[in-house]
């Protein structure tokens, strides 16, 4: 059985949380505490290039600078 983590063609939703840090999350699976939506959901490619898009800088927030609600790029 495949995990909806790796499901190709699975629906996905984008989160991210305070520390700017993003994660692909397969639509039919409840949001974790401390994870926002910030896409989908869509098709894994679409997700995955949104995450490329926008995650340009991985370290966390707090050694950044940056505050959560912020603008990342």
């Amino acid at each position: 059985m495949t995990s909806p983590f790796d499901a190709e063609d699975g629906e996905f939703t984008v989160l991210v949380n305070a520390e700017g840090q993003y994660s692909l999350w397969p639509a039919a699976v409840a949001v974790p505490a401390g994870w926002t939506p910030v896409h989908g959901p869509s098709g894994r490619a679409a997700a995955l290039a949104h995450v490329n898009e926008h995650w340009i800088d991985l370290r966390p927030n707090s050694l950044t600078g940056r505050h959560p609600g912020q603008p990342d790029d």
